[in-house]
């Protein structure tokens, strides 16, 4: 997800003219757009896959490494210093290998963290080119990654373009970004105001609710 973030933010570099007080702009969720990508979910499947089929095989060496410990304990009585020293280097040896294997299936840049990048790559270069795409359309000359490194501690709704993204995909859904439904007008009756009686306009008589008319003043009427 991070690289995506910077790959919007390289696009939006690249695309901020140097008037850029007058440029539009808007910001999409490239979570929320690659969790509906059915690469993505395939992707996620042989990830999960992978990681529990070396965590299995993690977990058998571990086991091994129980029994030679166990078995060590055991005959320890009855082992020479020699023997004692052998037995003790290889489950040594053993431990160092299972910590070795985790990393190089687990730790950083390992197998699993390749394997991420070559699957999540294609997807994350179908969303860049469609947020392009929506970028020319829409004429927006900045478009930040919500979830991505840069922090956004605010995001206004009018300036989601996550949906058209989506629609770009082939992914939108049916009932975002469609114009009303046709039919007759209807006329919404203007809802009534409490007015504070003691609350007085400039003219300095109480202002009247809205929807209701305004009464005479009596102030100067004959009784």
């Amino acid at each position: 997800m991070k690289n995506l973030g910077g790959l919007l933010l390289a696009l939006l570099l690249l695309t901020v003219a140097p008037s850029a007080r007058a440029q539009k702009f808007g910001w999409v969720d490239s979570e929320a757009i690659m969790v509906k990508m059915p690469e993505y979910a395939k992707a996620q499947v042989e990830l999960n896959n992978l990681s529990e089929t070396w965590q299995r095989e993690i977990e058998a060496q571990k086991k091994d490494l129980d029994k030679l410990y166990h078995n060590y304990q055991a005959e320890e009585v009855v082992l020479t210093e020699p023997m004692k020293k052998k037995r003790q280097d290889e489950i040594l040896k053993k431990e160092q290998d299972i910590k070795t294997y985790q990393n190089k299936q687990f730790g950083y840049e390992g197998q699993l963290f390749k394997k991420r990048q070559e699957l999540n790559k294609p997807v994350q270069d179908k969303v860049f080119e469609a947020v392009e795409k929506v970028a020319k359309k829409k004429q927006l000359a900045v478009i930040f990654d919500k979830s991505g490194d840069l922090t956004m501690l605010y995001t206004n709704p009018a300036h989601d373009y996550t949906e058209f993204v989506l629609e770009e995909l082939g992914l939108g859904a049916e009932d975002r970004n469609q114009p009303g439904p046709k039919g007759p007008q209807k006329t919404v009756a203007t809802p009534k105001t409490p007015v504070d009686p003691n609350f007085e306009s400039d003219s300095g008589t109480p202002d009247p609710a809205l929807g209701t008319k305004p009464t005479r003043s009596t102030k100067n009427s004959p009784k």
